[in-house]
């Protein structure tokens, strides 16, 4: 028999966020709390994303974006989560088609939207725009994302400058002229273990960010975890690793967006 929906989101209401996501039916269930949103582009183009609003009148906001696997229930369940501690949420959907559910498919995707960067940081930088002039943001945005959306949560920040950058484990090598864009501070999370998003590659993001008088702007926490510590989908999941990592997150929201 099928469980009620009403029923699991009560359920979810107790749970610890790992525990949401672990789970399909919860995190299909609390997914389906967020409003898809539609809006144009500078170019015209339609881009899509699903939004949670908090309880309150007004909170800053924050663009999530997703893994290579697209814009799934997970980071939704990630979005309608943010919206329950007072922000406006919104994930945005780079694809702008289904998720993928296998390496293949998310791998194809990832090919696809990255032959045109140019449409992906019209899209990320409308989207900023949108949430800092939305009836019920604070006027305050900042950024998160993981792996590709790690990359793409620094992107948008470059795109359209915001108050306050998260970046877990996401390619992060950029030259000065365009970090020198960023406007608020940078906090990234990185796996010691993690074969690709390495120490070479931060401690380049680290010069560029030295080189464009930003270093100050720069706080990278490393975890003793390997790449996507923080899905517990993932086989490589680190509950403690993930734990801390959202708890700094947490608070560097907190200090940068009120």
């Amino acid at each position: 028999m099928e469980i009620p929906r009403r029923t699991v989101l009560k359920g979810a209401s107790s749970l610890p966020l790992a525990a949401v996501l672990a789970d399909p039916l919860i995190a299909q269930a609390v997914a389906a709390t967020t409003e898809n949103v539609t809006i144009k582009t500078g170019s015209g183009r339609s881009i899509s994303g699903a939004l949670a609003l908090p309880a309150q009148a007004k909170g800053p906001a924050i663009l999530l974006v997703h893994e290579w696997w697209g814009l799934n229930n997970q980071i939704k369940s990630v979005a309608a989560n943010y919206a329950k501690q007072g922000y406006v949420a919104l994930a945005a959907d780079l694809y702008g088609q289904p998720a993928a559910t296998t390496a293949a498919g998310a791998r194809k995707l990832m090919g696809e939207f990255s032959r045109n960067p140019k449409a992906g940081f019209e899209a990320v930088g409308a989207w900023v725009n949108w949430l800092r002039g939305h009836n019920r943001s604070t006027g305050k945005v900042g950024t998160v994302g993981w792996c590709f959306g790690g990359g793409w949560s620094l992107n948008a920040s470059i795109a359209a400058p915001v108050d306050a950058t998260v970046i877990y484990y996401g390619h992060v090598i950029r030259p000065p002229e365009m970090v020198k864009k960023l406007r608020g501070p940078v906090l990234g999370h990185f796996a010691t273990q993690d074969q690709w998003i390495n120490r070479a590659m931060v401690a380049k993001f680290q010069n560029a960010m030295k080189a464009a008088g930003k270093a100050d702007q720069l706080t990278v926490h490393w975890y003793e975890a390997n790449h996507a510590f923080a899905n517990p989908s993932s086989g490589r999941f680190n509950e403690a690793a993930s734990k801390l990592a959202w708890r700094r997150t947490t608070d560097f929201y907190k200090k940068n967006l009120g």
